[in-house]
């Protein structure tokens, strides 16, 4: 009975608030304690009055705190440049400090600036803490059968891949040792050596396939058609996974010839084994002294790959990549001759039939034909247009010719080669909007080739025609993406590009087939502070005629700091933009057609309160000139602090009740499944939060006849 009790306590969780998780009163303001503290930390002098001075001192620590010495366009209040720009900006930064201090005073009491302050209504720093104690609450709560569920809803499929390739290599290498143990002849003639080598060959036939296969990005594209293939085997990580089987490749090839060279070898030329290896490998075989064993075709050719494989192993290293990435690549063409050599290895047959080459031959075709189009493709230049976008980011957009096979998509990746940079450097990077033949890359320039990059965009003054290579395109996350009208997208971090690509080519067709604002129009200063965090209430879900073809994405994206948001400001800049214009005019006609609302958050503690508060102030401070925020250059607003999901998801639960009931009538309407997808890449915990609410939703669904499900999809972005 008390198991039962904790398994449902979870889901009655905020409850009572679930109605509008942008409402005030879910939100704790800056207690008076906090308050005195953050006064404190103003009134320097301790004479109960707030100078000016005080604040604008402040003000500039913490700027330059948050903010850094790399100043961005956006961050418009602390230009002291003695231009008319400059002026400007320096009178937009006092007219800020105005007003926040709401007064023309020089001087202001400590109790009188003490209410302006609780008037600015900042979150406590409280609620960050009381959000991760709900997300640790809720799971103590849950009960085992509901935990476990979720766990393998999060990590389930990979585990049972990683199982699936233990389980082959175990299973082969058992196969081997017990052939070898248990042979009359094996051990008398060749000895322990034998065993040790022929098991590792032995758990080395899978692991080298699935090394080589991880590599063909063609082939896992390919597999992303079919979405519970691609969750079992999670291309997404295969990379790390590639590092991972390599290594323990490389610690089973070494074992190998460790078997051969310090005991099989030694024990095969000995002459009191003669007549064992003369009955396995033929009386025409002995003697056979040591050195024929290593010059016979097993053994120079194990030889010469495994000191080949060790020499890739060094070129691969962290240090010799940040080096020389020239060297990291053409360091990974010794995979070529090492296969070719692992072929030819087990040709000879002298123990058993050769299998070694059949494992390697489909993964090896893969990969050699797709390095092949990729130098073809290199030679093959397009012409683009390479645009410096902000501090941090550029933009290329090309037109992909008509003889390319493959039909690209926003969301997928592909190679970029500049020649004018390196022929021989090729760079994955997501497509961020595609329409027809025209493709669009944002790149962030923040490593020593995109540097480059950016250093040859200055050299054309900011926007130049350069050639390009490229190599694609790759698969992408979420293929069920466009399954459902309604969407939710929890991402962490840069990973999560994906879907900003996706998002912004979304909206750039959405322009284009309702006569909307194209993406490639700037924003007007004289736009008003656009808020997509608080669009969509209740009251609107009740008078919105919606389009047939409406399409709702909640997209929630989460980073440790503002930094990581700026790079892909612009582009998420121009998809609210577009919401904005759309809201104003698509209202008029009473019709929505594609609504997309992005939540961004900071997750990052500040531990002093002046730190705390300046940075909600100056995320909030929007204006006509500048209606980004100086914080994060994003148009929409930015929370910070962790995001309760629960609450979140009970929201959207009751607002798809209340889109369902507006807009389908008919009794047949409302008794069709109401599907939402809802995408995660992100921590752990979070996730199975998110896949058990997903589940208790859905069965609210069941039992209220709304027939909601809630469909929880594991991504890698």
């Amino acid at each position: 009975m008390a198991n039962s009790t904790t398994s449902q306590s979870p889901d009655s969780h905020h409850e009572k608030d679930s109605n509008d998780s942008n409402n005030s009163n879910d939100v704790k303001f800056l207690t008076d304690e906090e308050i005195n503290k953050f006064l404190d930390d103003l009134d320097h002098n301790n004479d109960g009055l707030i100078d000016y001075s005080e604040v604008e001192d402040k003000l500039d620590k913490v700027h330059a705190e948050i903010i850094g010495p790399k100043a961005l366009a956006h961050h418009n209040l602390h230009a002291h440049d003695k231009d008319s720009e400059g002026d400007r900006d320096n009178a937009a930064r006092h007219k800020f400090l105005r007003s926040i201090m709401r007064s023309e005073k020089n001087r202001i009491p400590r109790q009188e600036f003490f209410s302006t302050v609780k008037s600015w209504e900042i979150p406590s720093m409280q609620q960050d803490q009381a959000n991760t104690d709900a997300q640790d609450e809720y799971m103590r709560r849950l009960g085992w059968p509901r935990r476990i569920r979720s766990y393998l809803a999060v990590h389930g499929p990979e585990l049972g891949f990683l199982a699936l390739v233990v389980a082959m290599q175990l299973a082969f290498g058992i196969w081997q040792l017990v052939k070898y143990l248990t042979g009359e002849y094996y051990t008398a003639g060749f000895g322990w050596g034998v065993v040790l080598a022929k098991t590792c060959a032995g758990a080395l036939y899978p692991t080298f396939f699935f090394l080589v296969l991880s590599m063909s990005r063609y082939f896992a594209t390919f597999m992303r058609r079919w979405y519970y293939v691609s969750r079992f085997i999670n291309w997404d990580v295969s990379q790390s996974f590639h590092i991972r089987m390599s290594c323990i490749a490389l610690a089973l090839a070494t074992l190998h010839a460790i078997g051969h060279l310090g005991g099989s070898f030694v024990w095969g030329s000995r002459k009191e084994n003669e007549p064992a290896v003369g009955i396995l490998l033929g009386e025409d075989k002995i003697p056979r002294p040591y050195i024929e064993y290593v010059r016979s075709l097993p053994g120079f050719t194990g030889i010469t790959a495994l000191g080949l494989f060790w020499l890739l192993a060094g070129t691969s290293m962290p240090p010799v990549r940040r080096w020389s990435y020239e060297v990291f690549q053409m360091g990974h063409l010794l995979m070529f001759p090492i296969l070719g050599l692992l072929m030819a290895h087990g040709t000879a047959g002298l123990f058993q039939w050769p299998m070694f080459g059949y494992w390697l031959a489909f993964p090896t075709l893969l990969v050699l034909v797709e390095r092949t189009v990729r130098v073809f493709c290199g030679f093959h230049g397009i012409k683009a247009t390479l645009q410096i976008l902000d501090g941090e980011t550029v933009s290329i957009k090309a037109k992909i010719p008509s003889e390319r096979i493959w039909k690209y998509r926003a969301g997928q990746y592909v190679f970029l080669q500049v020649p004018a940079i390196s022929r021989w450097q090729w760079h994955p990077f997501t497509v961020s909007t595609c329409i027809g033949n025209e493709m669009q890359l944002h790149i962030k320039t923040d490593g020593g080739w995109t540097s480059s990059l950016r250093k040859l965009g200055k050299e054309g003054g900011g926007k130049t025609d350069i050639t390009i290579g490229i190599n694609g395109p790759f698969g992408a996350p979420a293929q069920r993406f466009n399954d459902f009208s309604h969407s939710i997208i929890v991402g962490a971090g840069i990973g999560v590009t994906p879907f900003s690509g996706i998002l912004a080519d979304l909206q750039e067709r959405d322009d284009m087939e309702h006569n909307g604002p194209t993406l490639d129009v700037t924003f007007s200063r004289e736009d008003k502070v656009m808020d997509t965090m608080t669009r969509g209430r209740d009251q609107r879900l009740e008078t919105i005629n919606y389009a047939k073809d409406y399409r709702r994405v909640d997209f929630h994206w989460m980073v440790r700091d503002k930094n990581s948001l700026v790079w892909l400001s612009d582009l998420l800049n121009r998809v609210s933009h577009s919401q904005h214009w759309h809201k104003e005019h698509d209202d008029a006609a009473n019709e929505r057609h594609l609504d997309i609302r992005i939540h961004t958050h900071v997750t990052q503690k500040r531990k002093e309160i002046v730190t705390h508060v300046y940075r909600w102030l100056l995320e909030k401070h929007r204006t006509p000139e500048h209606p980004a925020s100086p914080l994060t250059g994003l148009l929409n607003k930015t929370q910070f602090g962790r995001p309760d999901f629960v609450r979140i998801l009970d929201t959207h639960y009751e607002e798809m009740k209340k889109f369902k009931a507006a807009t389908m009538k008919g009794e047949d309407d409302q008794d069709e499944e109401f599907k939402i997808g809802v995408f995660f890449c992100g921590t752990p915990m979070i996730g199975e939060i998110l896949a058990d609410r997903c589940r208790l939703l859905s069965a609210r669904g069941r039992e209220d006849g709304s027939k909601i499900e809630y469909h929880f999809m594991m991504e890698v972005f």
